[in-house]
């Protein structure tokens, strides 16, 4: 019988696309003016594949060559636009995602905020949809020094009894499944791709089909 619901956030509760776009574009514009990248335009689609990632990693990823020094400018200019976006009220979750975490937690379920994401962002996110309500436990990467969701884990598991699930649209968040050896569910809907959701236990297609994914789980013989 699951006990510990570990979630992700953005692209698995949260429809983080629009919000992203506007401030990565915005971060990419300094960039420019600072003659550190041509002037080009990015699309919501295109950079919505660094979604999920943490801050250090998408900056290795997407501008490798850039000084450290440079992202961390760059990283703090997007990260301050997307808490003023959440605090304008523009942050968006999924159709019936607020109801699916209030279902499952009405089911005796401990919930876990689990992201790669920065502090400031957390908390923002944590005040405007009033996430207590729901989750028992908040961890961001940043907390961690950005270390993997593998090994933040571990810190959960000292807080929160198990057995748990993993929910989440990215790699990042079902190896922590594969990793500690638990159930997980795949987010489809959200930014990942099929490749990344080969080791999921299940795979849901819209938010809504969370309770009854967990359910099914919860049920199994291995649980």
């Amino acid at each position: 019988m699951l006990h510990t619901l570990i979630f992700d956030w953005d692209g698995t509760l949260h429809d983080t696309k629009a919000l992203y776009g506007r401030a990565f574009r915005g971060g990419y514009q300094w960039l420019v003016e600072n003659g550190y990248a041509p002037a080009r335009y990015y699309s919501d689609e295109e950079v919505s594949v660094y979604l999920g990632m943490s801050s250090p990693v998408m900056w290795n990823t997407f501008m490798p060559q850039l000084p450290q020094a440079v992202k961390k400018q760059v990283s703090a200019r997007i990260g301050a636009s997307m808490v003023a976006e959440v605090e304008d009220g523009h942050a968006v979750l999924y159709p019936g995602a607020l109801e699916a975490l209030d279902e499952l937690k009405g089911r005796g379920f401990q919930l876990v905020f689990l992201s790669n994401c920065k502090q400031p962002y957390m908390e923002v996110h944590r005040r405007a949809f009033g996430l207590e309500r729901y989750f028992d436990g908040f961890y961001c990467c940043q907390d961690y020094g950005f270390a993997p969701k593998t090994e933040i884990f571990s810190h959960i598991a000292k807080q929160f009894p198990g057995p748990y699930c993993v929910i989440g649209d990215r790699a990042s968040d079902l190896e922590v499944g594969t990793a500690h050896g638990l159930p997980s569910i795949a987010c489809a809907y959200g930014f990942g791709t099929p490749a990344e959701w080969k080791t999921a236990t299940l795979t849901a297609q819209t938010v809504t089909e969370l309770p009854a994914l967990v359910e099914r789980l919860s049920h199994t013989d291995e649980m």
